[in-house]
């Protein structure tokens, strides 16, 4: 029903280009850009190459998407459309391609959630590469420019977990002329204007948020003592401290109001990244959301099912970017850490859209962001941020100059579900609790963090309350950047008690991480022992997979704190990450014997009476 609903809702030519058909029932001769994805085309702001596609759309340009080409045989897909005016757009995909495709243990993932029916063999490993290669071998003199987060996290010298080395910046490896990195949408149209007014792009150096190469003599304004100059690749191969040392510059530039040029010497020539353009405005942002997305994937998938697009039908982002700095993740890299917010004008149009889609039954799955409680905030003194490099707002401790008001996320909250049409509006996104339990000089904040608890556990809970602790141990959490263990204790008393209070039945399922840097078996033993305790049977696990562009990452690969350079253990081997990892499954009977010979060898049988007692373990 809701399939054949949407087909009549939406024409084909509702929907960006996406073969030659498709082009000729617009009238155009010859589009402007074409854009390559990785991902299948679902037209909705939820998806990198869309919100690109219809932004280049509004900017009065011709431009056209081939979702997942056939990068094998005679590369049809990738000459089907012809040669662009201005330039080929590469949008590898929501999640990075490597991340995509396997598993924290290397093995072949058995879903693409961003393919029909979650087919895995459409897309291929590095497609950023891979298409880069191929476009530049049919059209060598049309420039081709990376997007997405495959290449925005690989624009400096990266270790790379799937090869297991060191990589250049991924232009050298594709060969394409720049990187936009980021969110896109400001340096697409830049880089449009640009090229229309003749400028090869070789000479095009200035533009913000791009990436490029260059010999030495034609850096722009020549290296200057503003510059941020890292260790060259070869010298970061020979030395793993000089990659970690590279590396804070690198996280500290992405998270500064104002950032400097970073330079870095590769193959003789030099990579250049020009600092970003200033975070969206809310205008900005709203204008973006109100692009003509059809919300749905395009035609050619009638019939068949994109997991990722089934997740996020129904759900609507307010704000982008994070201030959470957390060690393992990538968002404020890609995004940044200062946050864009949506107006509330602007999130209730979405709503409405969604409250008229067919089958939709007055349930939002989600009214959140990167981190479902930043919405609106900022820092009160603007100029003191201005000379901010921290990569957290809230780690080591909440920053005095933060505003942490809760009040107009509530509001948004109230107005959403004062819809009709709005029965229930949940919270998927994940809850930073310690923002929740921070006293702040402001009596207002404090008392807006305690009724938007309140407000969160009694009205948008969908039965299960998903938070991320990560760890137990205070000192593996300090270097994944996350509060102290005990602030859960905190929170879920309070939820404990609101849950009684309100006559609800609901549970805190919390999210863990094993194998982090500076994670032992012993932390993990300890873990398994406090989440018993606290009556859990932990289920939302996951093994650390060291990604691109993360502290933890190169904390994991160089064997050093960024920060400090100081030594960090971590886990590497098959044989060291399962030994952290069957902790967390200490209630399975299959587990008990690996667990206790564990225990045994590292010197800690002690612990074995309080993970076990005589008693049969609970199966589940």
């Amino acid at each position: 029903m809701e399939k054949s609903n949407t087909q009549q809702a939406h024409q084909l030519t509702d929907f960006l280009p996406t073969t030659k058909k498709e082009v000729q029932l617009r009238g155009w001769n010859q589009l402007d850009i074409i854009l390559f994805s990785a991902d299948a085309y679902i037209d909705h702001p939820s998806f990198g190459v869309a919100v690109i596609g219809r932004t280049l759309e509004a900017a009065g340009y011709k431009v056209a998407i081939v979702p997942q080409p056939d990068w094998h045989g005679d590369y049809r897909d990738f000459k089907k459309l012809g040669q662009p005016r201005l330039y080929f757009g590469i949008a590898p995909g929501c999640m990075d391609s490597m991340v995509n495709k396997y598993t924290a243990n290397k093995r072949l993932r058995s879903q693409d959630a961003y393919s029909p029916d979650g087919r895995h063999d459409l897309r291929p490993e590095y497609p950023t590469i891979i298409y880069t290669q191929i476009l530049k071998q049919l059209y060598p003199e049309t420039p081709v420019i990376l997007g997405g987060i495959e290449a925005s996290l690989r624009r400096l010298t990266h270790y790379d977990y799937w090869k297991n080395t060191l990589r250049k910046s991924i232009l050298c490896d594709s060969g394409a002329d720049m990187i936009i990195y980021g969110m896109g949408e400001k340096p697409v149209i830049a880089l449009a204007r640009e090229l229309e007014t003749g400028q090869p792009i070789s000479n095009i150096k200035n533009l913000p948020q791009t990436v490029y190469l260059c010999p030495k003599n034609q850096i722009p304004g020549g290296i200057t003592a503003n510059d941020i100059i890292l260790h060259p690749h070869h010298d970061c191969l020979r030395n793993p401290k000089h990659q970690s040392e590279n590396f804070r510059h690198i996280e500290e530039e992405s998270n500064k109001m104002h950032a400097q040029r970073i330079l870095q010497e590769v193959n003789g020539l030099y990579t250049v990244v020009n600092p970003p353009y200033p975070t969206m405005t809310t205008q900005e942002l709203d204008a973006s959301f109100d692009l003509p997305y059809t919300r749905q994937p395009h035609p050619k998938y009638r019939g068949k099912t994109i997991p990722a697009y089934e997740m996020i039908k129904y759900s609507v982002n307010i704000h982008r970017g994070c201030f959470g700095g957390c060690a393992f993740c990538t968002i404020s890299a890609h995004q940044g850490k200062f946050i864009s917010s949506r107006s509330k004008e602007n999130i209730l149009r979405e709503v409405r859209k969604i409250i008229a889609m067919p089958n939709f039954k007055g349930y939002l799955s989600d009214l959140g962001g990167p981190s479902a409680n930043m919405y609106s905030m900022a820092g009160r003194n603007l100029k003191a941020c201005e000379h901010c490099k921290r990569p957290s707002c809230i780690h080591p401790e909440i920053c005095p100059n933060l505003n942490t008001n809760h009040t107009p996320l509530l509001e948004i909250y109230k107005a959403v579900d004062a819809l009709p049409g709005i029965k229930k509006s949940f919270i998927g996104s994940g809850v930073r609790y310690d923002l929740l339990l921070h006293q702040s000089k402001d009596e207002t904040s404090n008392q807006a963090a305690r009724e938007y608890t309140r407000e969160l556990i009694r009205n948008h809970v969908s039965g299960r309350l998903k938070i991320a602790p990560e760890h137990t141990s205070d000192r593996v959490l300090q270097l994944m950047r996350k509060p102290t263990f005990k602030q859960f204790y905190q929170f879920k008393k309070i939820f404990d008690r609101i849950n009684k209070q309100e006559n609800l039945n609901q549970q805190i399922i919390p999210y863990f991480i094993s194998s982090h840097p500076g994670c032992k078996e012993e932390d993990m033993a300890q873990l398994a022992i406090i989440t018993k305790n606290l009556d859990f049977h932990l289920e939302q696990v996951q093994d650390f997979t060291p990604t691109p562009m993360t502290v933890a990452t190169e904390t994991w690969y160089t064997g050093y704190d960024p920060y400090t350079l100081q030594p960090v253990y971590s886990a590497k081997t098959p044989a060291q990450k399962l030994a952290q990892r069957q902790f967390f499954f200490w209630y399975k009977p299959r587990e008990r014997k690996n667990i206790e010979r564990e225990l045994r060898r590292i010197g800690r049988p002690d612990l074995i009476p309080q993970l076990y007692d005589n008693k049969q373990t609970r199966k589940k």
